[in-house]
């Protein structure tokens, strides 16, 4: 079999290399020719893919990137693994997906087996994608081709997550469609999870997004709610997920990042008006979310108050620009919003991140592409005024930053095992 995955991200990338190490020949197509370049001789741009698994797939022939898509006309299957985002009026953007499926219908044979991967709102790969893709191919979807979506389910930084064993959800524009998909992934993935249509699929993606959006609001709501009334919220948690059934813990935060919750649920929420229907839960939670880095500033602010210091003319450090822990990835991280904030109120803003050494190009924040990670001594991180944790990378030693930093503001929890001095460290 030879297969096509356009899009070699965080998703397309190492959906890539399982399909590869199964003994599949894989294309992957992508728009980014240094990526190609970079790929097609062994050499990774995403920490958890490492080089050596990718030089391996090369050297064996059964990887190759390319950003040819005539070449489409070659593979037996093609699954659409690209972006999603909102767009700035915070309405479903699937432009992504639309050009792609106008870029490789000409392409298709009848036979071909087309997958979207990409979260999208019910309706988009039975109306959408298929809508493109019949009138680019001059075929019939069901009839000469087969079209399916299956959610990705990646969880970036998480040692024991693996490609393969995670069940993966299959909806078909038709049954024929539905079981020509699964024997795709069969290939490659060991459970697979068929479901009625392609918008059950669809719509099971946003409910697991959703699903933690709401939670994780909560938990942000009781943070203040606690913060206020003098209680630990995390030490709440640990007492409450002690309970062997009825409970599942949630992590408060600075705010939500990484490309899946903080935009996926809003896709139902756009899709939901088409039919009449609110979705308060989803507009609550994501007010509550998006209202948190302005409580990190607020703590901030009353922090540098302590130490006599005002917020202009503060040097501040953010420690941690990943949207999660123990990755590189930057996709709408709250950091970002939090630097904005403090450089909007005179604050003169950096960040150190191990695993981020240069802030490269991002769809919402070109204004800090090119800054650089300050070093981590001494001399570098004592120099600021107040460390403020955005994420809690296991790699950060925190009882350096409590002897070096003269005040900090934490988010994360990340200094609960730290001695700290009196007034150091502030819970945000």
């Amino acid at each position: 079999m030879k297969i096509a995955i356009i899009g070699l991200g965080y998703v397309g990338l190492p959906l890539s290399i399982q399909f590869a190490q199964s003994g599949v020949s894989v294309l992957g197509l992508d728009i980014d020719p240094m990526k190609i370049k970079r790929l097609n001789s062994g050499q990774t741009y995403i920490k958890h893919v490492a080089s050596e698994v990718i030089r391996a797939e090369v050297d064996g022939g059964r990887f190759q990137a390319s950003g040819n898509f005539g070449l489409i006309s070659e593979v037996e299957a093609v699954i659409i693994c690209v972006p999603t985002p909102l767009n700035k009026n915070r309405e479903p953007d699937i432009s992504y997906i639309l050009e792609t499926g106008k870029a490789i219908a000409p392409h298709l044979r009848k036979g071909t087996v087309v997958i979207l991967e990409s979260t999208s709102y019910p309706g988009t790969t039975d109306e959408d994608l298929r809508r493109v893709l019949e009138e680019h191919s001059k075929l019939k979807a069901g009839v000469d081709f087969h079209l399916a979506f299956s959610p990705e389910r990646e969880d970036p930084g998480n040692p024991d997550s693996k490609v393969g064993l995670i069940p993966k959800i299959v909806g078909g524009l038709t049954p024929v469609c539905g079981e020509k998909a699964v024997a795709v992934y069969s290939r490659a993935i060991k459970r697979i999870v068929p479901v009625k249509c392609c918008r059950t699929a669809e719509a099971a993606k946003l409910l697991e997004n959703i699903f933690r959006g709401v939670n994780i609001a909560l938990v942000n709501e009781l943070k203040m709610v606690y913060d206020a009334m003098g209680i630990n919220v995390w030490e709440v948690i640990e007492a409450a997920k002690t309970k062997p059934f009825g409970f599942m813990a949630f992590y408060p935060g600075p705010g939500l990042g990484g490309h899946c919750i903080p935009i996926d649920p809003f896709y139902l929420t756009w899709k939901a008006r088409e039919y009449g229907q609110s979705t308060r839960f989803i507009e609550l939670a994501g007010e509550v979310n998006t209202s948190m880095p302005h409580y990190v500033i607020h703590k901030t602010v009353e922090a540098l108050n302590h130490h006599r210091k005002p917020l202009n003319g503060s040097r501040v450090l953010v420690v941690g620009l990943a949207y999660k822990a123990n990755v590189d990835d930057m996709r709408e991280s709250p950091a970002f919003h939090l630097m904005d904030r403090y450089k909007a109120g005179g604050a003169d803003v950096a960040y150190y991140d191990p695993h981020i050494p240069v802030i490269g190009p991002t769809r919402e924040h070109s204004n800090w592409q090119g800054l650089q990670s300050v070093s981590w001594e001494k001399g570098s991180v004592g120099a600021f005024d107040v460390a403020v944790i955005c994420t809690a990378h296991a790699g950060v030693n925190y009882k350096e930053l409590a002897d070096w930093a003269p005040c900090i503001v934490d988010t994360r929890n990340a200094m609960k095992d730290v001695k700290a001095r009196e007034g150091q460290v502030w819970m945000a």
